[in-house]
């Protein structure tokens, strides 16, 4: 199987450091439906290495997603995740999260990239990434909402 590669960008208003220093918190599951929990089960927070547990709301179900934060860059608002386990695991060998924050040119706010690398199982049982790519854009959009209500 090849490796494939999809991005999305999300327009935010919040500034690009503010937005990535509460999306590698653990207290991002205050700001959005889409995630109701997370906890560390292997390092600490903000720990490139760490293993999270991550509990979602993905497409109206309940989901688990046991992830390994491989990069975090505070210099470059980047943050990258590595699925170990979980609902996406059951149908791609390998799916890299990465969440870039920039600030947005020519204006105020943000632009949040969000990437994933992936490689499938079967492409024949897999659907497009669509709906994984607008849980991100609803995830995103949540946050910038729940910060600008906190200034």
């Amino acid at each position: 199987m090849v490796e494939e590669e999809v991005e999305v960008d999300v327009e935010i208003q919040s500034p690009a450091d503010k937005f990535h220093m509460f999306a590698r918190s653990q207290h991002v599951s205050k700001a959005t439906r889409f995630i109701q929990g997370c906890d560390v089960l292997e390092g600490e927070w903000e720990k490139a290495g760490s293993i999270v547990i991550w509990k979602l709301i993905f497409d109206g179900e309940p989901r688990v997603s046991k992830d390994k934060i491989e990069t975090l860059d505070s210099e470059k608002n980047v943050i990258q995740w590595r699925v170990l386990e979980g609902h996406l695991k059951k149908v791609f060998k390998s799916f890299l999260k990465t969440m870039t924050v920039c600030p947005k040119q020519g204006g105020p706010g943000s632009v949040v990239k969000w990437n994933v690398k992936y490689e499938r199982i079967d492409d024949e049982k897999v659907a497009q990434l669509e709906t994984q790519l607008q849980f991100f854009v609803e995830m995103t959009k949540e946050v910038d909402q729940y910060l600008l209500s906190q200034q």
